[in-house]
This record gives C-alpha cells, structure tokens and sequence, in this order.
C-alpha cells in the first residue's frame, strides 16, 4: 500500500515540474472561464433566436388601456327585456301547440279504445265496416304526426328568427356605442367560451345592456 502510494506521488511530481503545481491551478481556471463563456454564448443564442422568430406583444403597465373591450352575452340574454319578453312569447306558444297536439292525441287514443272494444266483441255488422273504421283511425294518426312535426318545425324556426333579431339588435346597439368609444375590437362570450379571463375594465356589458333596454 505505502509502494502504491509512493509511484503516486511520484508519477505527480513527474507530470508537474512547476513550483507548487502553479501551472496546474492556472490551466483549471483557464478551463473553467472558458466553460463559463461558452453557458453565456448559449444563452444569448437561444433566447435571440426566441425572439427573432415570433414577436411578442407589449404589455402596457403604465395604466393605458388598450382598445378593446368585451361584453358576456349570458348577461346580456339574462337580462335584455327584449329577449325575454319574446323568449315567455315562444314559450307560451310552444305549451298552446303541445296543449292541442296532446288534445287530438288523447282522443285519437279513445277512438282505438272504442275500436278495440267493438272489434273484440264483434260489435261491427261486418269486416268491410270494421276495416273502414280501421283506415280512419290510421289517417288520424298520420295526420297527427304530421301536425305535430309542423309544428314543432315551426317553433325551431320562429326561435332561429328570434336570436337573429335579437343579435341583429346587439350588433347595432354595439356599432352606435362605439363610434363615440373608438374601440378596435369588441369581443363576446358564451360563458367562457373564447375569453377565459377578462380584465373587469374592459367589461362594457353593463354600458350595452342599459342602451339595449332603453
């Protein structure tokens, strides 16, 4: 162990003829300045080359606002006196229709009771009459069926004028709103359906709502 020891230092001193192994110490420094430049070298390279192939956006942190604003049309829906007022209009409307559908229905039921019954009791004076009032029963059916899909057909479309009028009226509250604001771009929302996050100072949703119920 000591022999082991001894060919160590030996080979040391053999590989270092410097006094006090200065020239070791001075090429470690040497190597580790060098490493140091080539971490900054690195950094400065991938944080241009960052910068130089999308441009970002300034942040404005001095109180100026940016052009922008956005309404939440749930709130505006909520709370338009317009909307709702049609909106209880075609609700109204939608239970009158399925008052009446359900009506026929409800009687349609009885005569195929009342068919049943006869035909089951041999209640007819002969098959040809049973047979009639069978294809009777039937085209009421139908008919039924085919009123009944008209009409909901026509609520869907009644409802699809509605929000067209209803936008229609939003966009244009919006225009004239706007002319005196200057805004460059005016956004809105479903929810949190394309703005996850609005800062409360760009909400003019109020400022729409009270033009709109005027």
């Amino acid at each position: 162990m000591e022999t082991e020891n001894l060919i160590q230092e030996t080979e040391i001193k053999e590989s270092c003829t410097c006094k006090c192994c200065k020239c070791c110490k001075w090429a470690a420094t040497a190597v580790i300045a060098l490493l140091v430049i080539a971490v900054i070298v690195l950094y400065v390279l991938f944080f241009n080359s960052k910068g130089g192939s999308q441009a970002t956006a300034p942040v404005v942190t001095d109180g100026t606002q940016l052009p922008i604003a956005y309404v939440t049309m749930d709130s505006i829906l909520t709370n338009y006196n317009l909307y709702n007022q049609m909106k209880d209009d075609l609700i109204r409307e939608q239970e009158s229709a399925r008052a009446k559908i359900n009506q026929k229905a409800n009687a349609l039921q009885a005569d195929a009771a009342d068919f049943q019954n006869k035909y089951q009791n041999n209640a007819f004076l002969s098959q040809e009459r049973a047979q009639s009032e069978y294809e009777r029963i039937a085209r009421k059916q139908q008919e039924l069926e085919a009123e009944d899909a008209r009409l909901s057909q026509e609520l869907v479309n009644k409802q699809a004028l509605m929000m067209q009028t209803i936008l229609s009226k939003i966009d244009s509250v919006v225009e004239v709103y706007n002319q005196d604001k200057g805004y460059h771009f005016i956004f809105t929302n479903t929810g949190s359906d394309n703005i996850l996050y609005g800062n409360p100072g760009y909400d003019i949703t109020n400022d729409i709502l009270e033009l709109l119920n005027q």
